[in-house]
């Protein structure tokens, strides 16, 4: 039975042309929808006969996000030399200096130079570097609506919906539960800023993870019997701006950042 160990090995079975004849907008996507098991290889019209006839069915795939996500950087990596990345700035809402794109993620630099290589002001994760470069390769400039809509209303989130609640909405629920005031002053310390919407939560603070796209946390305090509650929304133009997949990882990951920090005040006070 066939074994493959990362997405980069169902990579190199398609011929990297972005047909989109998947529906996924790069060969790499498919992969890692592919070694997810959300698709599988024949829905690639160009794989080979014999590749198909070698996996097919019998493809098996290790459950290891860390090890997908590397390689799925490491991919993107190899695709920043074909693109103008003096374009990509301005599509971005990014600098260029002439051999590197920076971007601000939640106000600290992130750049990429023209043969791919990353460095930032912060600790490069790959729950940051994959959003990155899929939005420095794909972003296509929307501006900003100021139209607030929820993960299920953007495209392709009702695939990830369940896991966008489980590991992004219902995390930081906890986290704001237990530490409520900390939880406020962590999402302002991050360049957030406190905004009056039509949703009036007790805590309502946006952040600009990358600078095409706000995010906005909501969180109500429990009360009078109710529950606490904690919803996360994104402006309308997200998706144009980045995929479902990635708004997901990046969001995942700032939660569990956010975790992290909450953990580490806790036993500081302790």
């Amino acid at each position: 039975m066939a074994h493959i160990n990362n997405p980069m090995e169902i990579y190199r079975l398609t011929d990297g042309s972005n047909c989109r004849a998947c529906n996924e907008k790069t060969c790499m996507a498919f992969a890692v929808a592919v070694f997810k098991g959300k698709k599988s290889l024949d829905q690639c019209p160009r794989i080979p006969a014999d590749s198909l006839a070698e996996y097919g069915e019998a493809l098996e795939t290790p459950d290891t996000i860390d090890e997908f996500m590397e390689e799925a950087v490491q991919a993107l990596t190899h695709k920043i030399p074909e693109i103008d990345l003096k374009e990509a700035a301005a599509r971005t809402g990014g600098s260029f200096d002439g051999s590197r794109l920076t971007v601000r993620i939640m106000g600290k630099a992130f750049s990429v130079d023209t043969r791919g290589n990353l460095s930032a002001d912060i600790h490069i994760n790959a729950w940051v570097a994959m959003p990155f470069l899929n939005y420095v390769l794909f972003a296509k400039g929307v501006a900003v609506s100021g139209r607030w809509i929820t993960f299920r209303e953007l495209h392709g989130g009702p695939e990830r919906l369940n896991h966008f609640r489980q590991n992004c909405e219902k995390p930081l629920k906890r986290v704001a539960d237990s530490y409520t005031e900390l939880f406020s002053d962590m999402l302002e310390i991050f360049n957030g800023s406190r905004e009056k919407t039509h949703i009036d939560a007790d805590i309502s603070v946006v952040l600009h993870p990358l600078p095409l796209l706000p995010v906005m946390f909501c969180y109500w305090e429990s009360e009078e019997g109710m529950d606490s509650s904690m919803h996360i929304f994104f402006d309308q133009s997200a998706d144009q701006n980045l995929d479902a997949e990635s708004i997901y990882t990046l969001i995942a990951g700032m939660v569990k950042m956010f975790e992290k920090i909450a953990e580490r005040n806790s036993s500081e006070h302790t």
